[in-house]
């Protein structure tokens, strides 16, 4: 019974305490810079959260920033749960949004429902075809793949650029010689339904919620999802197995990227309706940070993703009606993550040394 009790209390330390004391001690760092710049961070920070979650805008805004986040955190669950680092969100979202914009202008008088099914599978193969090329490169010939994803993220954002400036630029822009680098709009059969007038939270949200649960299933409860997991906890001994190593780390880099590439889609079919530069906003970064505050369980990313979007937004905001500038909000967010990251870590070694002692206590 006191085994049960330590554990119970040790489970709430490492899921709830400790990450909530990260996102705290990163207020109170960033503070400084705040008090620095002449600001008081009492009424900064109410300003932040009071924006974020004190009215139906806010709240509104909070959800659409947290959309892409829930999607590209439980893709990056099931790389980080199959031993495999995916740093490619990123480009991944870019090359979903571009096959995505294209699909979409091409194939303009679909009926909605059709439209919306067809243009998140094309986002989710983009996405994950760009997710192979690394997870293949790591799986056959040892290229390390935080390198290979970087890499990418790179590629990806000069091909948008070029295309934004080229062939996919809207032919109303070069008529009138604006030259700004954005495609046409895409038929409203392929626009996600926005539940309120004058604001921007779509559907995407649900789309979102339902692929981190389809991602849970997948992860604890399916054969795929037990020898992904298994080939993350050790390679060696789930060749030994029988474990197809190689297949499963390709499998989650697929998946893993496909996931990105429906956060591209929806932001684009959500969103903006058409493509546009800086389309992923750093939610393939973001995302990461989204799915370790999650403990790496994708329905844990729900709720972290809203905990970042308010954050997303709050920090826009607070530029916006307090003055401070761009780079402090961005140091700000930066301490979230740098903490974030931290207490995971901390929890880790926690739980580590909590699973040691009862083995002990076993014997």
């Amino acid at each position: 019974m006191k085994i049960r009790k330590n554990a119970f209390f040790i489970s709430i330390i490492t899921n709830i305490l400790i990450p909530l004391g990260a996102v705290f001690l990163a207020l109170i760092v960033g503070s400084i810079f705040l008090i620095t710049a002449h600001v008081n961070p009492l009424n900064a920070y109410y300003l932040m959260f009071a924006a974020s979650f004190g009215s139906l805008y806010g709240i509104t805004e909070t959800l659409v920033k947290a959309t892409p986040l829930i999607i590209v955190g439980a893709g990056v669950c099931v790389a980080f749960r199959s031993g495999m680092v995916n740093i490619g969100g990123e480009g991944q979202i870019i090359v979903g949004a571009i096959l995505t914009t294209f699909v979409a202008l091409k194939l303009p008088s679909l009926p909605k429902i059709i439209s919306v099914m067809i243009l998140l599978l094309v986002g989710f193969v983009g996405g994950g075809i760009y997710g192979l090329i690394p997870g293949v490169l790591k799986a056959y010939f040892n290229i390390n793949e935080i390198l290979t994803t970087v890499m990418l993220n790179s590629i990806a954002t000069q091909v948008l650029y070029l295309l934004l400036r080229g062939p996919m630029m809207d032919p109303l822009e070069k008529a009138f010689g604006t030259g700004y680098p954005q495609s046409s709009i895409i038929p409203q059969s392929a626009w996600l339904t926005r539940f309120f007038q004058g604001k921007r939270l779509h559907t995407g949200i649900f789309i979102a919620i339902i692929l981190a649960i389809a991602m849970y299933y997948l992860l604890w409860k399916t054969t795929i999802g037990y020898k992904m997991r298994a080939v993350g906890k050790n390679k060696n001994a789930s060749r030994y197995g029988g474990i197809n190593v190689e297949r499963y780390m390709i499998l989650s880099m697929l998946i893993a990227g496909g996931m990105a590439g429906i956060a591209g889609a929806v932001e684009v079919m959500g969103i903006h309706h058409r493509l546009l530069d800086g389309i992923s906003a750093g939610y393939g970064f973001s995302g990461i940070v989204a799915a370790l505050f999650g403990k790496l369980n994708p329905l844990g990313t729900i709720p972290a993703s809203i905990l970042f979007g308010s954050i997303l937004f709050g920090a826009d905001s607070l530029q916006r009606t307090v003055g401070i500038p761009a780079a402090m909000v961005y140091a700000i967010e930066g301490l979230v993550v740098v903490f974030a990251v931290s207490g995971e870590i901390i929890s880790r070694k926690i739980a580590s040394r909590n699973t040691e002692i009862l083995t002990e206590d076993e014997k």
